[in-house]
């Protein structure tokens, strides 16, 4: 396998270079010496971002675009076998890698290098941590999958032994890491597109874990079920960390909420109360987030006092119970929730918040992970007063023709909740504007587009 070695730069072309994270490791790369092309479908900010840092990026999918020195090519696992660009350098024999494996290559170059995991919060948590590293002046190269303000985007290129990133398991990607620290905030049933059941990606965390050198650091959340087994079989560190077991080696106690739901807490580490810690981020989930946060800062040294500067003054990733603005008196909050869970922890939150109503916009996020869940995105969606449905976002995925919107908002009716159904974006802003009131919340929740009837309502 091809090697991505620092203190030796070569010719990379990246295929589909315009999504957040290759365009993130673009950039990186760039800044290291490499010599950067890439091709992509169609201009956006992020590839008008990378042309004014100096990349060459051709428009379409075509052998072409290839450069004659190209020494790798990169490529995301959405990217077809048939791809013009990957047939034509397998063809001139140029090596090729997928985005998963160049990750693994460039943790290797960082002595200290973080994988955040989980089935949720690994945005939240890498971006606490961005917040943390930076404040306590360790000069860390991050890649975090939202816009962050910290970073004015997505990656920040630091020159110490420090990497900071998200680790997703989707496809076994994060097996191909090479991470030092890893935390482990949660494991549940998601992507069953691609796995079997909850054993099956149990097993894959697990083989995440063990990854991990001799003397690496493990940070697990101890309300995972039976969190032992999936700890690694060698002598690395591991920590533990809950909301609700003192015997953890972080703990959260006595636990309250600003007017803005934003928690604070008493930190208990290893049983010995150490300070208050204060949140600026909403609910209890990110008092669980926090704690993974600190324990890696705390574990690994760094002063007390800047880790918890850095930590207030995070105030959310975007599209993470993001306030957007107001439109009539309407607060409207925008949310990346598509999991049940997910969503049972941002309504949740919200309660907190102040409101007369809670309106919630839902697009369900592909058709495998809606039938799953189908009963379960229902009593989760029932925690909102008032619930609207878009069509399913199909992402990678075509519809079958077997499920659909509706079938959520049948079984909202079977719970006696006020639902709809409207398909068209226009029709729901139209909706919006006549039916909330002065006071009420609308969140727009989902993976997918629905982020846009925020904004558009925001644009009237």
């Amino acid at each position: 396998m091809y090697h991505i070695d620092f203190n030796k730069t070569a010719n990379l072309h990246f295929i589909g270079i315009g999504g957040i994270s290759m365009s993130g490791f673009a950039e990186l790369l760039l800044s290291k010496g490499f010599h950067i092309t890439g091709s992509d479908s169609h201009d956006s900010d992020i590839t008008e971002h990378l042309e004014k840092l100096g990349i060459q990026i051709l428009y379409g999918q075509k052998a072409s675009n290839i450069p004659d020195n190209t020494d790798l090519v990169v490529y995301t696992a959405a990217i077809a076998d048939d791809n013009p660009e990957l047939v034509e350098a397998k063809r001139r024999g140029i090596p090729t890698m997928v985005r998963a494996d160049m990750i693994g290559q460039i943790m290797k170059n960082y002595s200290n290098a973080i994988a955040v995991s989980g089935t949720h919060g690994k945005t939240t948590v890498t971006s606490m941590l961005s917040h943390i590293y930076i404040s306590a002046d360790t000069d860390p190269t991050i890649s975090v999958g939202a816009i962050l303000d910290v970073l004015d985007g997505n990656i920040r290129v630091g020159n110490s032994p420090n990497w900071i990133m998200e680790a997703c398991e989707y496809t076994n990607s994060f097996l191909s890491f090479s991470p030092t620290t890893e935390i482990i905030l949660n494991i549940e049933e998601d992507h069953l597109d691609f796995f079997k059941d909850i054993n099956d990606i149990r097993n894959s965390f697990k083989e995440f874990a063990n990854l991990l050198p001799n003397d690496g650091l493990l940070v697990i959340n101890g309300d995972i079920d039976n969190y032992a087994e999936i700890c690694p079989t060698h002598g690395c560190n591991i920590v533990t960390y809950s909301i609700s077991n003192p015997e953890c080696n972080y703990y959260a106690d006595n636990i309250s909420y600003n007017n803005y739901g934003c928690g604070s807490f008493d930190l208990y580490v290893n049983g010995k109360k150490a300070e208050r810690v204060n949140l600026n981020v909403t609910g209890i989930h990110n008092i669980g987030n926090s704690l993974a946060a600190i324990a890696v800062a705390y574990t690994q040294g760094l002063d007390h006092e800047k880790v918890l500067k850095g930590l207030e003054q995070f105030r959310g990733a975007d599209r993470r119970f993001q306030k957007k603005g107001e439109v009539a008196g309407i607060t409207i909050i925008d949310d990346y929730a598509h999991h049940p869970s997910e969503i049972k922890a941002t309504l949740a939150a919200a309660k907190n918040y102040p409101h007369k109503n809670i309106w919630c916009v839902f697009q369900p996020h592909t058709y495998t992970r809606t039938r799953a869940f189908l009963t379960e995105f229902a009593e989760a969606l029932a925690l909102a007063d008032k619930v609207i449905l878009t069509d399913i976002y199909a992402a990678r995925e075509k519809d079958p023709g077997d499920i659909s919107s509706v079938d959520i908002l049948l079984e909202l009716e079977r719970l006696g909740k006020e639902g709809y159904y409207i398909s068209s974006f226009d029709d729901i802003e139209n909706f919006i504007l006549k039916n909330c009131v002065n006071g009420d919340m609308l969140i727009t929740m989902g993976a997918g587009d629905v982020v846009t009837i925020g904004e558009e309502l925001l644009s009237f």
